[in-house]
């Protein structure tokens, strides 16, 4: 499967914000668009005025990266999004929100989308008692997420049990028992991420 194996760091800083790919790293400052905050390259510095496709192209390409998704994939997202029922902008971030890495990763087990997407290929984690490895699985309102008991000894699982973290109100998690529930399906305002989606929409829809 294609991946992106250059700087991480370097997305953050051609979209010129944070997209929280390096876990810790992104909260301190050491933080690369803190340190560093204009677009890579040789004329980074320079500033031109974006045209609309190019203001839309950019949102597009921070959501994919953000979440850790391909062009070919994303583009399924936006149809499916676009022909179910509701604001289609809305359903693309609740897709992207549901799949089971990005859930990994809002219950705190792991510190950036990248790290959860490794867990879950890994086969360390369950949902609903069945073993699931599939990252881009959707989860559903209801759904039990569960660290494998074989598993729990790890020492990143460890340091889990009795930590308080800051979890989305549609998630909830027992940090004693290393389980979480999707407690019902996120909604636009749960999503903390700065998303025009709108955007999004205009440049599938020409």
């Amino acid at each position: 499967m294609a991946r992106y194996t250059e700087a991480k760091c370097r997305l953050c800083r051609r979209e010129g914000c944070k997209l929280f790919l390096k876990g810790e790293r992104c909260a301190s400052d050491k933080c690369a668009v803190d340190k560093r905050n204009k677009t890579p390259g040789q004329h980074g510095g320079m500033r031109k005025k974006e045209k609309e496709y190019g203001i839309q192209l950019r949102e597009k390409q921070k959501v994919k990266r953000a979440y850790g998704v391909l062009e070919r994939q994303f583009r399924n997202y936006y149809e499916e999004a676009n022909q179910a029922k509701g604001i289609a902008g809305d359903n693309l971030l609740s897709y992207l929100e549901r799949r089971l890495d990005n859930v990994v990763f809002r219950l705190g087990i792991a510190s950036s989308r990248a790290e959860a997407r490794q867990i879950v290929g890994h086969g360390h984690i369950t949902v609903n008692g069945s073993n699931v490895d599939r990252p881009s699985y959707r989860v559903s309102a209801g759904d039990v997420i569960s660290i494998k008991e074989a598993k729990r000894n790890i020492d990143m699982f460890k340091d889990l049990k009795g930590t308080k973290m800051i979890i989305p109100k549609w998630l909830e998690f027992n940090a004693d028992k290393l389980t979480g529930k999707v407690v019902t399906l996120p909604l636009r305002e749960d999503i903390d991420l700065n998303i025009q989606e709108a955007l999004i929409i205009e440049l599938y829809s020409k």
